[in-house]
């Protein structure tokens, strides 16, 4: 990106400064050729500096994290401290009692590496766990309630990530602690994703406890929302790690809840789980490097695999919000997800082949069957292996450090807030990761039930995913932090902001608003967001592609660094995020 783009973000970046000895915010402009002190900070959706950067879903959990940055900790302290604070303010997805996956730049190493803190079915699990007595899933049950839910990873996980970093980890429980103790005010968007799940929550004296009002009621926007018994999980991990989680005083409430609700998971499930350190998938794209998450997380290997594709086809010259552009997008994901479906689930329990599908020689082989201006038939290309819904209520944040080591991670409870059960007196909500896994053995149809091997419940095995935290870089350093919730569109998201930033040339805050397209194989269906030029559904059409109805697609919170080392974190406008930088 040019020095002319450079200075033209730094002059609309509008933003709150503030001073490290604290006092009233002003409202500035940061204006080019302007050096801004390291004790600067800029508040925004777009925000910039030389040092540090965080950007989340939660102008909370942003402000923890530059916080820890400018305390001296790393991105891996500040990507801890946010990931905490989350689990307080934004309960649809940030969480203790879920998972998801790291993709790490340790800067003093120069390597980049992966933690995957999934969660994983519980020993009791069977692969035909929510089949009722006429062998027919029973509806919901793997979705709402005690027996949806997988063995937690982000404590876990969080602690296995402290090894990169270096402040204390009380130090980086504290802030979240005082955030659950004193409370923070509710907005109309958290208002109102609170009304909506109020009569599930009623069902669940634990859920009830931790996210109603005494008579039942929810709570509405401008209310202070103070969480007692969450302040009390984050003390006990402050003091005590992962083993307050479990093997000690959380353990024990989670158990005697799973156990009074006929919930599957055990003390010593929760005693086994351990999070796993693994290689990224790494791949290019027309000298880019793209380093993603592997198995159990389809999102690497698909991702890599749609811009293997990709590169065989010229974009030069085409309009980015075009029907051609949108015919080879929707044409890789068709196969991309078709492979998804075929051969994805978790690599501790069978072979995955990620070399030969993120192989070029495969990739170009699959290009060269798309036929330019016409739409395949997704039941064309293989037999109808359909995966089940996963929920957008999922979440992603970007950090970067001063010394250059970076966090892109996303993590999640699955749908919004997850199984909708709390244990009482632990006041978090638990996942329902179990409905990630295929629920009907044996059973694939075009509803959308998949009974295929890879994705199969068993004991201790971690459901596939989408999630695709993802670092993009060139010469071995890191260039842009992205990610995305969304369930299946996450991929396609992560896609097209790649496509976007090195294809068209467009800055982050372009590439990130830039409208989205999506297509998973099964359904037949292509979606498109609102900001395409009318004509491209009619050119579409004419194609033969079928169209579905719309709908907002991800929530990208992504950092660009630039060479002159400035750092711009933005914030998707499709959702009400925050971006710091220092």
């Amino acid at each position: 990106m040019n020095e002319v783009r450079f200075a033209a973000l730094l002059l609309v970046t509008v933003v709150l400064t503030v001073s490290l000895a604290g006092g009233t915010p002003a409202l500035a402009v940061a204006e080019p050729g302007v050096t801004q002190s390291a004790d600067a900070v800029q508040y925004g959706r777009l925000a910039m500096g030389t040092h540090g950067a965080v950007v989340s879903v939660d102008g909370h959990a942003t402000r923890v994290g530059l916080d820890i940055l400018r305390a001296g900790g790393n991105a891996v302290d500040a990507a801890i401290a946010v990931g905490m604070a989350l689990a307080v303010t934004h309960p649809q997805a940030g969480n203790l009692g879920g998972g998801g996956f790291m993709v790490v730049y340790l800067a003093d190493e120069d390597r980049y590496t992966t933690l995957d803190f999934r969660e994983m079915a519980p020993s009791a699990a069977n692969a035909g766990m929510y089949l009722g007595e006429d062998g027919r899933p029973v509806r919901g049950l793997n979705y709402v309630g005690w027996k949806a839910v997988g063995v937690p990873g982000t404590v876990a996980g969080f602690e296995a990530a402290h090894r990169w970093g270096r402040l204390d980890w009380a130090d980086l429980i504290e802030p979240a602690i005082d955030l659950a103790a004193r409370g923070f005010w509710v907005d109309p968007y958290l208002a109102g994703s609170f009304a909506r799940v109020a009569p599930t929550f009623r069902r669940y004296e634990g859920s009830a406890q931790a996210f109603l009002h005494g008579d039942g009621s929810s709570y509405s926007a401008g209310e202070r929302f103070v969480q007692p018994d969450l302040a009390w999980s984050l003390q006990q991990i402050a003091d005590g790690g992962a083993d307050a989680f479990y093997r000690g005083p959380i353990a024990d409430r989670l158990v005697e809840a799973m156990e009074a609700n006929g919930g599957l998971i055990t003390a010593a499930d929760l005693a086994r789980y351990e999070p796993i350190e693994r290689e990224p998938v790494r791949g290019t794209y027309r000298g880019w490097e793209v380093i993603s998450m592997g198995p159990p997380s389809s999102g690497g290997t698909t991702l890599v695999g749609m811009l293997n594709i990709l590169e065989n086809f010229d974009m030069a010259g085409l309009d980015p919000a075009g029907a051609p552009i949108a015919h080879m997008l929707i044409e890789s994901m068709r196969q991309a997800y078709l492979d998804r479906a075929t051969y994805l689930g978790d690599g501790d329990f069978q072979e995955v082949p990620v070399e030969w599908l993120t192989s070029k020689a495969r990739a170009a082989e699959l290009a060269a069957a798309i036929p330019a201006g016409e739409a395949r038939r997704s039941a064309d290309l293989g037999a109808a292996i359909l995966t089940p819904p996963e929920s957008p209520e999922t979440t992603h944040y970007s950090v970067i450090d001063a010394e250059g080591n970076a966090v892109s991670i996303t993590y999640t409870i699955e749908a919004g807030f997850g199984a909708k059960v709390v244990a009482p007196g632990t006041g978090f909500l638990l996942n329902n990761e179990m409905g990630d896994f295929n629920a009907w053995p044996g059973m694939t149809d075009t509803r959308g039930y998949v009974g295929t091997e890879p994705n199969r419940i068993a004991p201790g095995k971690r459901p596939l995913s989408s999630m695709t935290p993802t670092i993009l870089a060139r010469e071995g350093k890191p260039v842009a932090l992205l990610g995305s919730p969304g369930g299946k569109t996450i991929i396609n998201t992560v896609l097209r902001l790649i496509v976007n930033l090195v294809d068209f040339e467009m800055d982050l805050a372009a590439a990130v608003d830039a409208p989205r397209v999506h297509h998973q194989w099964m359904p037949d269906l292509v979606r498109l967001e609102s900001g395409f030029p009318a004509a491209i559904a009619t050119e579409l059409r004419d194609m033969g592609h079928l169209l579905g109805p719309g709908r907002t697609q991800g929530d990208a919170h992504c950092i660009w660094i630039y060479p002159e080392g400035a750092r711009l974190a933005v914030a998707d406008r499709r959702r009400s995020g925050a971006a710091a930088a220092y």
